[in-house]
């Protein structure tokens, strides 16, 4: 399908340069039929050949399309871990790092040994509802920054890594590294990969745009546009379930072994789901 929308593509070209032509008449025509039945084919091929609707998307086509971009979702991973890494060595040689990142009323909670997301518990349905726009919003933005040749994208896989480390930094300097990792285990699980595809996403139209390669760069933008969506479309399910996980059970007093335990069955069910969904048509 690629190769005969490339072919598609150059037909056309061709076809504006017969079509002035006067003397290429019968070559404009037999382009132009040529056009007609290559689009016919396209279009009521895949739709014989494609069941059509989400549960198809779901199925095979996300998990399809995720692992065949995962590089540029690994390397979304990679610098969201440089960030991290380099938060947390900056913050243990300078432990005013982690202030001066976040703000004081943060800090003075954290050194009053006290988890901020307690305030979560009591307003669950607002706060997952807003938890979710949230997460959402960053995956867009993480996306939608890729056409900006990339940097964007970096700046927010960076920047959303060196938070975490930062945040880690502090708790474990003030003995609460169970209960910060106990909070993030059982939506982290799903949040964090969703919006590392998301960047990953936004990785692709960066590389549509720097270096296109045989396609015009339009075509290949429009190509990269096209997976981009399919992979945001396909984390939407993920950050809205981590979006209720992290309302309704990430805040509560829910022993820490529970909630890891949550943390990893989500993570096992998200493996399996991305590398165990079948790749073929019947």
């Amino acid at each position: 399908m690629r190769e005969l929308a490339l072919l598609y593509r150059q037909t056309a070209a061709d076809l504006s340069i017969a079509r002035e032509d006067p003397a290429s008449t019968s070559l404009a025509r037999y382009l132009n039929d040529l056009l007609g039945r290559s689009h016919n084919l396209a279009y009521s091929g895949a739709a014989r050949s494609r069941p059509s609707g989400a549960w198809h998307f779901y199925a095979r086509e996300f998990p399809r399309i995720f692992r065949r971009t995962l590089p540029f979702t690994a390397a979304a991973f990679a610098m969201f871990l440089a960030g991290m890494g380099a938060a947390v060595a900056v913050a243990s040689a300078d432990p005013g790092f982690e202030r001066f990142v976040l703000n004081g009323k943060m800090m003075d909670t954290i050194e009053r040994r006290e988890m901020w997301t307690h305030g979560i518990v009591a307003i669950k349905p607002f706060a997952s509802t807003a938890i979710m726009t949230n997460n959402i919003t960053v995956s867009l933005a993480a996306c939608a920054m890729g056409m900006f040749a990339g940097i964007g994208t970096l700046y927010m896989m960076v920047f959303n890594g060196l938070l975490i480390g930062v945040v880690a930094s502090a708790c474990h300097r003030a003995g609460m590294s169970l209960d910060l990792w106990s909070f993030i285990a059982p939506h982290g699980t799903l949040e964090l990969p969703a919006i590392f595809i998301a960047g990953g996403a936004g990785l692709i139209l960066a590389r549509a745009i720097l270096a296109p390669g045989t396609l015009p760069r339009r075509d290949a933008i429009a190509a990269a546009g096209s997976t981009a969506i399919r992979l945001l479309l396909g984390v939407l399910p993920l950050l809205v379930i981590a979006g209720l996980i992290e309302g309704f059970i990430s805040p509560t007093d829910v022993p820490p072994a529970v909630k890891f335990a949550i943390g990893s069955a989500m993570l096992v069910l998200l493996t399996i789901y991305l590398s165990s969904a079948r790749t073929t048509e019947p």
